[in-house]
């Protein structure tokens, strides 16, 4: 009978449209992990589990929570885990210091980085030059803290005019709604919401995003080390087709992505969490750039200046060639990345 059941299922599976002709034998298991706790923008790939779309490819995808980006690339690397989702950006220090098992970006989620110097209307701050003076919150080491010079630098703001506080990422944002910091640096996708759950007022939030002042970074990525690409070209093609189809499930009923995410975490916020995915869609998925070239482009030149600047922040003399941090050899067409309508 269980015989009879598995021909059952894998005949199914093989009528599937677009499924590869590998795929028709046995699902392909990939353990993956995503960059931090459970997030609205995660949504994305809770959908192309639930809505068959690994399956579609073949694919039998184990999804597990992070612990911040630097995290998941070790994890990564280390072959813990097939692909992850993390800030690209880490890659720049990480192949620098690993050049015999560098990772690579194999699909670019997120256009433009989430990093923003975030802080309340009573701090007066309302640009850059007005934190000149002022003391910043943000754990040691952690990227957007790192940043933040090449960020100062390109506002005409001198990074030794601020002083910092280090605190751990946990109590970042309680310090500043206690007025114990006057701005704090981080993601705000992270910032706002927790800013919010501490009782401050949506209208009383400031940020000042970097991409918006000089610091054109791109964002969160889909993530592999080369030689699990190299040598599974197709479970990469197909995990990226599928996270494709599962951004445009996100985008056209979001609350079906968190009840995806609700399925998964108990304790999981929907309400809280569509909003922050409509924040994570607004200002770095659905960009200019990509309702242009479609999901994943990534522009060269502009890459290339991404990783000087985030070479200066880390002091890293000899970086890794931009050419060498991604790759669009498992993107489908852009037809087939475009935004749904």
């Amino acid at each position: 009978m269980a015989r009879f059941v598995r021909i059952v299922c894998l005949l199914a599976l093989s009528a599937l449209p677009g499924m590869p002709a590998w795929a028709q034998d046995e699902a392909r298991p990939v353990r993956f992990t995503v960059d931090w706790a459970l997030q609205g923008n995660h949504a994305i790939f809770a959908l192309a589990e639930d809505n068959g779309h690994f399956a579609e490819q073949g694919l039998a995808v184990t999804m597990d929570r992070g612990y911040g980006s630097g995290d998941t690339l070790v994890k990564v690397a280390s072959g813990a885990y097939d692909i992850g989702y993390a800030d690209m950006n880490g890659l720049v220090p990480f192949n620098a210091q690993n050049p015999d098992n560098p990772l690579i970006v194999v699909f670019q989620v997120l256009d433009r980085t989430l990093a923003s110097v975030v802080t309340l209307k009573s701090s007066g701050i309302a640009r850059p030059a007005d934190l000149a003076g002022k003391t910043l919150g943000a754990p040691e080491g952690e990227a957007s803290r790192v940043l933040f010079p090449p960020f100062a630098r390109a506002n005409g703001l001198d990074p030794a005019s601020v002083s910092w506080t280090s605190m751990a990422p946990n109590i970042r944002e309680s310090m500043l709604a206690q007025g114990q910091v006057d701005a704090i640096t981080g993601f705000i996708s992270t910032s706002f919401f927790n800013l919010i759950a501490a009782g401050i007022s949506e209208d009383d939030i400031v940020s000042l995003p970097f991409p918006d002042y000089g610091l054109d970074l791109y964002g969160s990525a889909i993530v592999t080390t080369a030689a699990y690409a190299e040598a599974h070209s197709d479970v990469v093609r197909g995990f990226v087709a599928a996270t494709i189809a599962g951004i445009n499930d996100t985008i056209a009923d979001p609350e079906a992505g968190m009840e995806a995410l609700v399925a998964r975490d108990p304790l999981f916020d929907p309400v809280m969490e569509v909003d922050r995915l409509q924040l994570v869609l607004d200002r770095a998925m659905l960009t200019d750039n990509v309702k242009a070239n479609g999901f994943g482009a990534i522009e060269p030149e502009r890459m290339a200046k991404a990783v000087a600047v985030v070479a200066d922040a880390y002091g890293i003399a000899q970086p890794p060639a931009a050419e060498t941090l991604y790759t669009d050899a498992y993107l489908p067409p852009a037809a087939e990345r475009m935004p749904a309508p």
